[in-house]
């Protein structure tokens, strides 16, 4: 019961991004139009100018309205054409079991990853493959990749560090390298003295995290608070490497998206480890916003929305691993 009002909440989030969306892409149209109406008016007076002035015959005018007409519907019709590339073609998402692991179906067709390859979950992986075939029941008519968290970690692992990609290795290594870079710039790392607010939320959403990583890997995490660049410890470095280099293809992919998310090493580590929960991780991902917002408020269809989207990609994270724990 538990697992199912869950399965409902994660659909209610994603729809809830989707509606944001649609709305913030709504706003920005009328801008955009807004913004270009002076610019409309202008040319409308240049060309009226010019039609009193050289007494342009109707027939000009109309050959000019019939190219502008043409190259308007040439520009929508390519605009049609990418929108429907991203269409909901099936009717009903279900799952199938063969032999020792679960596909996602949409209709009849195996879902694949954009690689080509099958998405296949093992049996200890069945909450995994419900949850992401609900993301996908959860579209609507118009198909949105950044409302398929679960799906595009998934598909990650799979298509760049599965075996089926021949250089998985090196680009499993050259990955490592690059999120081994978010360590020494950590957010997390960098304190600030002021204002107080600021400095609350540090010590309750930062430090313990600090702790944990300290206690559970025998190392040292070093914090500042100046504004200068640190450098963690070089045995500090051996060790997380090391455990980073242990992770499977999923637990790599998730690891990848929660630093890349959370723009922080340890909030990432954290998480995939089963050390803090989404709700700690994203709040220690937004403590400087949060500051800013306890003291100048919230921006509408901004802060709002960054609240959902950082609590829904962490959270697949977190749904990512969910079967090691």
């Amino acid at each position: 019961m538990v697992f199912w009002v869950a399965v409902t909440h994660w659909v209610n989030i994603v729809q809830k991004i989707q509606d944001r969306y649609t709305v913030q892409k709504k706003k920005k149209s009328l801008l955009i139009r807004m913004a270009s109406l002076p610019r409309l008016l202008s040319r409308s007076s240049v060309f009226n100018a010019k039609l009193n002035q050289h007494h342009f015959s109707l027939s000009a005018i109309q050959k000019n309205a019939v190219a502008a007409t043409a190259a308007e519907t040439k520009a929508e019709a390519a605009a049609q054409r990418a929108e429907r590339t991203m269409k909901r073609f099936w009717k009903k998402v279900g799952i199938k079991k063969e032999n020792d692991e679960y596909m996602i179906l949409l209709d009849q067709r195996s879902l694949r990853t954009p690689g080509n390859n099958v998405m296949r979950f093992p049996v200890t992986q069945y909450n995994l493959a419900l949850l992401t075939a609900a993301e996908w029941d959860a579209q609507t008519e118009n198909l949105k990749a950044h409302t398929l968290p679960l799906t595009s970690i998934i598909a990650r692992a799979i298509d760049a560090f599965g075996s089926s990609n021949p250089g998985h290795q090196t680009l499993r290594s050259d990955v490592i390298d690059k999120l081994m870079t978010y360590f020494d710039t950590d957010a997390t790392c960098y304190f600030e003295e002021g204002p107080d607010v600021l400095v609350d939320l540090q010590e309750q959403y930062w430090r313990p995290i600090h702790k944990w990583a300290q206690e559970t890997y025998g190392v040292h995490v070093e914090s500042t608070t100046s504004i200068f660049a640190s450098t963690q410890p070089k045995d500090t470095k051996i060790r997380l490497r090391k455990e980073i280099e242990a992770m499977d293809d999923l637990e790599l992919s998730a690891f990848e998206k929660g630093v890349l998310s959370s723009k922080s090493f340890l909030v990432g580590l954290a998480l995939v480890k089963g050390a803090v929960s989404v709700e700690h991780a994203s709040q220690a991902a937004h403590v400087e916003m949060n500051a800013q917002m306890h003291r100048w408020g919230q921006v509408e269809d901004s802060h709002d929305v960054e609240h959902e989207y950082i609590r829904q990609t962490l959270g697949s994270v977190a749904c990512s691993v969910m079967h090691k724990y």
